[in-house]
């Protein structure tokens, strides 16, 4: 005859899926308000629990098992349930449909506050929308959309700024394309993005002759070719991604000024939904702040 189930604490459900979604014990120890040793306490009672190692320990990364990875799906579900419950006795629970708009280059750090708000409020029906930053005002102004958060525009500038980054020049590890003459550029079609204003003003200013080697609308396709290293381009730290490296003073290049992310909401539209989504990207922007210090 089987043993009879037990019961999994939701506790250390919930401290699985941060791991996971975290990608280590430290990041998930401080989005839970958690010492450290006490996640790696959560982990190893659940692996006691089901009798099943949960991670793979050989990833620097928290990688779930086979078992893990089926897990992972049924605490979503648990969790999402137990979000429902409390939501529906304390008579709080959100509906609805809630539009939000973001540009691909964004993509990197926002969806965990997406998987947070849903977590939150699983009634509320949430549609991201990717667009340049130009168009997602646009949509803004007619109530296309809800909310976006787009790149500060010297020509649209409203919106409440959430974050302040610095711009770089980005190219391809093991290339030298910098040394290049005239200089090759990766760069955003004319008129629908700050950073090639920005790219094409340095370079003017610094007297380096440049050239448009590259045209694309996409952090994918900026990325691809800077990889490549048929051109270099400019970004954010955060967008820097695998196989580029930042560059500097010491290829000749100049300075460059930074840029501001910025919230838009539509006048058009209200709600809590609504609401709870802006707040949850503010806290989210906030905490994850490259400038921001501890004390600060």
């Amino acid at each position: 005859m089987p043993a009879p189930y037990r019961p999994i604490d939701l506790v250390l459900l919930n401290t699985f899926v941060a791991v996971v979604d975290k990608g280590g014990f430290t990041a998930a120890a401080s989005h839970l308000h958690l010492a450290q040793s006490t996640v790696s306490a959560h982990i190893k009672r659940l692996e006691s629990l089901l009798e099943r190692p949960l991670l793979q320990r050989h990833h620097q990364l928290a990688v779930p098992t086979a078992v893990g990875e089926r897990l992972l799906s049924h605490a979503r579900q648990m969790l999402r349930q137990n979000a429902l419950a409390w939501q529906d006795i304390l008579d709080q629970r959100l509906a609805g449909v809630v539009r939000l708009g973001i540009p691909e280059d964004y993509l990197g750090y926002l969806p965990a506050a997406l998987s947070d708000f849903e977590a939150r409020f699983p009634d509320v029906e949430l549609e991201v929308h990717c667009g340049l930053s130009v168009d997602l005002i646009q949509q803004i102004k007619t109530g296309a959309l809800d909310l976006a958060i787009t790149t500060r525009q010297p020509r649209s500038p409203g919106g409440e700024v959430l974050r302040r980054e610095p711009m770089v020049w980005v190219g391809a590890a093991g290339y030298d394309t910098p040394r290049r003459s005239p200089l090759p550029l990766a760069v955003s079609k004319r008129g629908v993005c700050i950073f090639r204003e920005h790219t094409l003003a340095s370079l003017d200013a610094a007297a380096i002759r440049w050239r448009i080697a590259y045209t694309s609308a996409s952090l994918s396709g900026l990325s691809a070719a800077v990889r490549a290293g048929l051109a270099i381009t400019v970004l954010t730290p955060s967008m820097v991604g695998p196989g580029m490296r930042i560059l500097g003073a010491e290829e000749g290049l100049p300075a460059l000024p930074g840029i501001e992310i910025a919230l838009h909401r539509s006048s058009q539209r209200a709600g809590d939904a609504i609401d709870q989504l802006a707040l949850q990207l503010r806290t989210h922007m906030e905490e994850h702040n490259p400038k921001r210090r501890p004390g600060a």
